[in-house]
């Protein structure tokens, strides 16, 4: 071969390469600047959206033919049916969606994050509002001689609802629960419609009265205003319906200063016993126009008010009988 001849290919070859060089920097220029067959999508890593379903076009920013942008916009990506929730979609799920859709990948150039995550726009009813809402409800609905805590008896969460919401409502209601306890169900409404609840305890206090030792009260001795002071006080539960003070009763036991007194540490005074057993008695009935009277043996010891057995001597009928205070009985019927 010639000189000439391998001029020739020489020349036939940089041409073609030139030739190849340009085509492929011209396309490369028609992509990048978006022409008729490209679209390009850039992803940020977070984005919020209004509303609960989200599309590309209010994800990414879309660029490229008008009708292939205008379709990748309304491309649905997913749905936030619940407050608070995140959809996280990466690269290969955004092509995926454009495929389903008619757009083949190779017409997609994605730029920006590799994965992009999606929240609402939403609105925080912090934890506070609700215990305020259910403080201020038990305010009415309590008994008189109850009394409501500031603290609740565990820690609420926020609740999140959807920022589009433009009308938020709390509504208070009693549930059953513990007679030492009050709950509270706050239904949180958003524009009239019900979008979660939220239960507050609290433990009530209940006003009450009780008796404390002003001195040292010895074993035996008789309680008194001089040795005790009634005071009130707040108690789990509430004050039993007899409740009455200690006066009259007797000390089981030495009762220092200062200390609560408690059924256990006292007793009834023990009257005086009227009647013995083996005792002969006198049994009177005394009504409206008659009296009647007999000799029996009481069969029981007894002291004034009590009700004894008794037998009847000429009878030997065993009868009931009440103790008097002027230590005769009387039957009952």
């Amino acid at each position: 071969m010639n000189s000439k001849a391998v001029s020739i290919i020489l020349v036939t070859c940089l041409v073609t390469v030139l030739f190849w060089f340009r085509e492929t920097s011209a396309n490369s220029a028609k992509t990048s600047e978006g022409q008729d067959y490209a679209l390009q999508v850039y992803l940020p890593r977070e984005v919020t959206i209004e509303g609960e379903t989200a599309n590309l076009g209010q994800v990414g920013i879309i660029r490229g033919k008008k009708f292939l942008a205008t379709k990748a916009s309304k491309i649905a990506l997913g749905r936030l049916s619940v407050a608070g929730q995140e959809i996280v979609l990466d690269r290969q799920m955004v092509l995926s969606r454009l495929a389903c859709s008619g757009i083949p990948s190779t017409e997609v150039t994605l730029t920006g994050a590799e994965k992009v995550t999606i929240r609402q726009q939403q609105k925080i009813i912090k934890s506070d509002r609700f215990v305020e809402q259910a403080s201020s409800f038990l305010k009415v609905k309590l008994p008189a001689d109850s009394v409501c805590p500031p603290d609740p008896m565990r820690t609420l969460e926020d609740m999140v609802v959807p920022e589009t919401s433009e009308e938020i409502e709390l509504v208070a209601g009693l549930v059953p629960g513990a007679r030492n306890q009050a709950k509270v169900q706050i239904s949180v409404f958003a524009d009239g419609k019900k979008v979660g609840t939220r239960e507050v305890a609290f433990r009530l206090k209940y006003k009450c009265r009780r008796a404390a030792a002003l001195v040292d009260i010895p074993a035996g001795a008789l309680i008194s205003p001089e040795n005790v002071k009634i005071e009130e006080c707040l108690c789990d539960n509430p004050e039993p319906p007899n409740w009455r003070a200690p006066y009259g009763l007797v000390a089981r036991r030495g009762i220092p200063a200062n200390s609560i007194l408690r059924p256990s540490m006292v007793r009834h005074l023990k009257p005086d016993v009227i009647v013995k057993r083996n005792q002969n008695v006198v049994i009177r009935m005394e009504r409206p126009g008659f009296s009647v009277s007999a000799i029996g043996k009481a069969m029981q010891k007894g002291s004034v008010g009590e009700y004894v057995k008794v037998r009847n001597v000429d009878s030997q009928r065993v009868i009931l009988a009440k103790v008097n205070e002027d230590g005769t009985v009387e039957p009952v019927f």
